[in-house]
């Protein structure tokens, strides 16, 4: 069986044993199977091959491995939030620098819906994030900009690894969205079953992406 199959089924997996963990327990099996699942996906894109551009494949693992460290941040007992939002603001410059690898977008009207989407989630989140407001605002402009250079990429290159890696994009920016209002705003009991679905679903395609390069 192809080895980008096998990581794929036992992330799959991994994330459901987590998901369970986190919504009906154990909660200490949450310990286990949250970095597993990351890990398990960030092995696909070490094991893939790729001869024409090895920047974007090692610009990809590292930002997949700064997501498992923020992933461990986040897990942590103590609240370690800043040490997770920088360890993933490092991982999205990873990403910017993979998906620009073929060819800096510098579409400014492609980065317009981008821009507006931040806009009005930072003005909504503004009176509840209090010292977090500029950490906050740093990371969203990373974030907008990994999906605008996703967008790019696909619109530019037109492959299939292009599209998986622009959905993975834009799933981790609705990963984020939700997490940061559940955090922040208005906390829901199904808010980080959601969120980590869509998380996950966002790293195995940015991962697969690699491979399909």
């Amino acid at each position: 069986m192809n080895i980008t199959i096998v990581f794929s089924i036992l992330a799959a997996i991994s994330a459901l044993l987590f998901l369970r963990a986190n919504q009906w327990g154990p909660k200490k099996q949450e310990y286990v199977f949250k970095p597993l699942t990351t890990l398990l996906i960030l092995l696909i894109a070490i094991l893939a091959r790729v001869d024409e551009n090895a920047l974007y494949k090692w610009a990809i693992v590292l930002g997949l491995a700064f997501s498992l460290a923020g992933d461990v941040f986040l897990l942590l007992p103590r609240d370690r939030f800043i040490y997770g939002l920088v360890s993933f603001l490092i991982a999205h410059i990873f990403f910017i620098v993979a998906f620009a690898s073929d060819g800096f977008t510098t579409s400014l009207l492609l980065f317009v819906p981008f821009a507006i989407y931040s806009l009005v989630m930072m003005s909504v989140l503004r009176p509840h994030l209090g010292k977090l407001l500029l950490p906050a605002s740093i990371y969203a402009l990373a974030l907008m900009v990994m999906g605008w250079q996703a967008a790019g990429r696909w619109i530019d290159v037109g492959s299939q690894s292009s599209l998986l890696a622009f959905l993975g994009a834009l799933l981790f920016i609705v990963s984020d969205s939700i997490m940061i209002f559940h955090r922040f705003r208005s906390p829901h009991p199904y808010a980080r079953l959601i969120y980590m679905s869509f998380y996950y679903l966002a790293l195995w395609l940015i991962a697969v992406s690699v491979v399909l390069y």
